[in-house]
């Protein structure tokens, strides 16, 4: 498949990065001639990890991909795509009820910016249970999440978890 030449933006938190998050991002952008994966500071979580510190979690995990570009952001999500020239956000979902939320997300922004569409990924099924939520509480309570996430999340998620 030719990768089409627009530039994509895959947003999301990433607390932590997760395979399943890999696992969208290695497929968007065998699509895209370029993939920004942008960090969103959200106002409306309390993150485990800094922007700095999640930027560089990416950075590490996705160094093998040439066409992708880590970036973080702190504004509306449209104006942020207006600025980096970007024709698509790619979204991410792992099971049928995150259709709904993200739904709701890509019509508000299809108003705002008609010209820009947003692409659903179906994360792989070995991932879809996956988040980083999860991921968070086992590591909490002393669990492996080895098969996860990378093992650089892992150290860290250790160290500010106290485990």
């Amino acid at each position: 498949m030719e990768k089409r030449d627009k530039i994509a933006v895959y947003p999301g938190t990433f607390d932590p990065i997760t395979y399943g998050h890999i696992d969208i991002i290695t497929r968007a952008s065998s699509i895209f001639s370029k993939l920004i994966v942008a960090v969103a500071k959200n106002s409306h979580k309390d993150p485990v990890f800094t922007i700095e510190e999640r930027v560089s979690f990416l950075k590490n995990s996705l160094d093998h991909l040439d066409n992708v570009v880590i970036d973080s952001f702190d504004e509306l999500l449209i104006n942020y795509l207006k600025k980096v020239k970007a024709d698509v956000i790619i979204r991410g979902m792992r099971v049928v009820t995150d259709f709904d939320y993200e739904f709701a997300f890509a019509a508000m922004n299809k108003k705002l910016a008609p010209e820009i569409d947003t692409i659903f990924l179906m994360t792989s099924e070995k991932y879809s249970f996956i988040s980083s939520t999860l991921v968070k509480e086992v590591v909490r309570f002393g669990g492996d999440v080895s098969g996860y996430v990378p093992e650089i999340v892992i150290e860290n998620l250790r160290k500010k978890l106290n485990r």
